[in-house]
């Protein structure tokens, strides 16, 4: 990540033909416009990891296996993405969210009916990417967009992205059931 950040500010530098001055300057200038949400997917990561250290996912499988019928592959392929995209919109972040609904959903549901790990893994954190387009929890997606914008309708990004999220989020069940199976 770090080599990644170098490397892409040698390249603004050199495409944008800007001073190092500049760059620093509108880098300070741009961390305290977005201010203390700039460190929130690292907080919401370590909650994540604090709910399934904590049994959430145990908690939710146990709610889920009431819910959906032992064995059933397109059951759970649904309640693996919705769960991530549900989960994700209360977490504000996908990667909270996975280890809580993979252990919770996936690994009693999909991945024992005998999924693909790397792909229904994949494609179920993306789905939860599908949650973070909805969800004002998403505050350097959604809300920090508004604000330096200086929109009106400080959820209008939300508002506008719905559609696409939705329709992603059905899409992601699709290829799961095609692709993991």
């Amino acid at each position: 990540m770090g080599v990644g950040a170098v490397v892409g500010s040698i390249a603004g530098l050199i495409f944008t033909k800007a001073s190092v001055g500049e760059t620093l300057e509108e880098g300070n200038r741009l961390i305290q416009q977005v201010g203390p949400f700039a460190i929130l997917p690292q907080l919401l990561a370590a909650l994540g990891a604090l709910f399934n250290a904590a049994g959430v996912g145990e908690v939710i499988a146990s709610g889920i296996s009431n819910i959906i019928p032992t064995g059933n592959i397109v059951f759970g392929v649904i309640a693996y993405c919705v769960g991530m995209a549900l989960f994700t919109m209360i977490m504000g972040n996908a990667f909270a969210a996975f280890a809580v609904i993979t252990a919770g959903i996936g690994l009693p549901f999909v991945f024992s009916q005998g999924a693909n790990p790397a792909i229904a893994g994949a494609l179920a954190l993306t789905a939860g990417y599908c949650g973070t387009l909805l969800t004002p929890m998403a505050a350097n997606f959604n809300i920090v967009p508004a604000a330096v914008l200086e929109m009106k309708d400080k959820y209008k990004v939300i508002k506008t992205q719905a559609p696409m999220a939705i329709t992603l989020l059905a899409i992601h069940i699709i290829l799961m059931l095609v692709w993991a199976f």
